[in-house]
């Protein structure tokens, strides 16, 4: 398979490489934000999503992704696209099936491949 589609959710923290969001321009809360802290939102989230909330509508409002404005889709692309830990991850699920949190350099993630 050479490409996949994804959505994802992205919740930064303070040790991510870019401390700022379309959410956060200044960064002031992702700078306070810690590793764990993040990962707890992220939890909070698949608890919802598991629950029955939808996808899209979690991104838009949460994700810290320009991509939040498409539900978090993030579209096509192919190996060595993206950061190697979220590229291995949303390759290594089935269509439809969910990550477990990534954690990549822009911070910690959810994924759900698309195709």
């Amino acid at each position: 398979m050479s490409q996949v589609r994804a959505t994802h959710i992205l919740v930064k923290h303070q040790g991510s490489r870019r401390a700022a969001s379309w959410k956060d321009p200044d960064g002031d809360q992702i700078k306070k934000r810690t590793k764990e802290q993040a990962i707890e939102q992220l939890k909070k989230f698949m608890g919802a999503i598991e629950g029955g909330a939808d996808w899209a509508q979690i991104a838009e409002k949460e994700s810290d992704c320009g991509s939040a404005k498409q539900g978090g889709d993030l579209g096509f692309f192919g190996r060595g696209d993206m950061q190697k830990p979220f590229e291995d991850a949303t390759y290594a699920l089935e269509v439809g099936q969910i990550s477990g949190i990534v954690d990549t350099d822009s911070g910690v993630h959810i994924i759900k491949r698309l195709a």
